[in-house]
Formats: structure tokens, sequence, C-alpha cells
């Protein structure tokens, strides 16, 4: 027998909505994916005037946090050698704008972002939006 944390919905939802809105605040318009520890999708929401795609592109960045276990602009810097390769594999994508969630010590998940003018500004957003519930992770049961 064993224990494992995962990331409940609430707070899947929060963290999306929050993500939105803080990028928002800063004038982009972008798509917000909560994937939980086995990179299966709990949340997802689109900003108004959000393109389309973004919603793919936000998710596969929180599955390569899922698969590679690092925020995903931190794997890409570290893993320039085989990043071309783990493009091709579906469901995945090696950009920053993915984010680990994280709760006492144990991976619940993660959050990916799409739509703001380059990778730094969508994890930008996450950061800041995992920042607002820094107490209510830390204390998760």
């Amino acid at each position: 027998m064993f224990t494992v944390k995962n990331i409940g919905m609430e707070l899947a939802r929060d963290i999306a909505s929050e993500t939105v809105l803080a990028c928002r605040k800063m004038g982009y318009q972008v798509s917000a994916v909560v994937v939980d520890r086995n990179g299966i999708q709990r949340a997802a929401l689109r900003d108004d005037l959000a393109a389309q795609f973004t919603l793919q592109i936000a998710e596969e960045k929180a599955n390569a946090v899922v698969m590679s276990g690092m925020n995903s602009g931190a794997f890409r810097k570290n893993r320039e050698d085989i990043r071309m390769d783990l493009n091709h594999i579906n469901g995945i994508i090696i950009m920053q704008g993915g984010v680990a969630i994280t709760a006492a010590g144990s991976r619940l998940g993660a959050v990916g972002v799409s739509g703001a003018p380059g990778g730094e500004k969508d994890e930008a957003c996450a950061i800041q939006a995992l920042e607002k519930f820094e107490e209510r992770l830390e204390f998760a049961d």
C-alpha cells in the first residue's frame, strides 16, 4: 500500500482561473491548463480573446512538466540536445510556460500557460498564481 497526493478539482480550477487573471492584468489573453501528476487534465480556461490553439499548447507545456519533473523552460534549457526529438511526442511540447505544482514536498501536477508574447511571460503568470495559493498548498493534507 502507498499513498499518492494529487490535485483536486477545486484547487485546479482556482489555479487555472488565477493564472488567466494574472496574465489579463498584464494585458495578455491566454489559456491555462492544469493537469494532475499523471498528466490528466483537471481544469482548462481560455480567456475571451485568447487564440483557439492556446488551450492545446498550454496542456502540452503542462505535460512536459509532468514528463520531465521540472518547469518546462528549465527542461528546454537543460536538454537542448533532445528538445527537437521530444517535440515529436504526441501530447507534449518543450516550450517555456509550464510550471510544477507542489504541496508539502509532493508533486501534485502542473499548470501550462499559452498566449502571452513569450514563454517567460506565460511562466510569470503561472508563478504569480501559484504564489497566491502558496499557503493553501503548503498546508495541504
